[in-house]
């Protein structure tokens, strides 16, 4: 069982870091997308969903081309003595990268939803623009952004593709559970293989299961 902790506590760590900034950018993003009138917002929309779509790997080469020693921005890293390839930092960055479209979807739909006359209602009782959004659109679309972290953290725990690329498969260092269920699997460790496949599983249904109660629309089914 020393063979499953490990990874297990690595990968929750990444899930939730990747979860926690996938908070703070999503949201952002999703407020100012749902309060922006152009043509291009779709534009911008679609380029930021493309996580979702494009193949693990792809995301995991775009990675290494930024962030890699030789690239735009990890050349500038390595003078600076920060190193991000072959990290668990680097696994964080590829599962907020592959989650983020889940957390900026539903916390976009649930700011839409908010009724806008309740918060012109809240200016014209004098409250300013921050005032508004951390008072009255936050927590009216609360239950919708916490479905999407719970989709986003989810995704996170089963991240693969871009996560070997970028962080690779150093056991006790980078190896989450997936990269680890892949080398038990080359292995021939079927034992291990099945055991952590089970708890990575779990934990996903029961993420997403409760993704599904919180979702906006559940409370509309719920009522008589």
């Amino acid at each position: 069982m020393a063979s499953l902790w490990v990874p297990l506590a690595l990968t929750l760590k990444v899930a939730l870091w990747a979860t926690a900034i996938n908070l703070v950018l999503g949201v952002a993003v999703a407020f100012a997308l749902s309060r922006w009138r152009s043509h291009a917002r779709e534009v911008v929309d679609s380029i930021l969903t493309l996580p979702l779509v494009l193949p693990p790997t792809v995301l995991g080469y775009y990675l290494l081309v930024v962030l890699g020693r030789r690239g735009v921005l990890g050349g500038w890293l390595d003078r600076l003595g920060i190193e991000l390839v072959f990290t668990w930092q680097g696994a964080v960055i590829a599962s907020t990268l592959v989650a983020f479209p889940l957390v900026q979807k539903a916390a976009r739909a649930a700011f839409e939803a908010v009724d806008p006359q309740l918060e012109g209602a809240a200016r014209v009782l004098g409250l300013r623009e921050a005032a508004v959004f951390f008072r009255v659109s936050l927590p009216l679309a609360a239950r919708g952004i916490t479905a999407g972290a719970l989709l986003a953290f989810a995704r996170a725990m089963g991240e693969f593709g871009a996560t070997l690329m970028i962080a690779g498969n150093l056991p006790g260092r980078t190896q989450t559970l997936s990269v680890a269920i892949y080398a038990a699997v080359q292995a021939g460790d079927d034992h291990a293989a099945t055991v952590m496949v089970l708890v990575v599983s779990a934990t996903c249904v029961a993420a997403l299961l409760l993704a599904g109660w919180l979702a906006p629309d559940h409370t509309r089914r719920s009522r008589p």
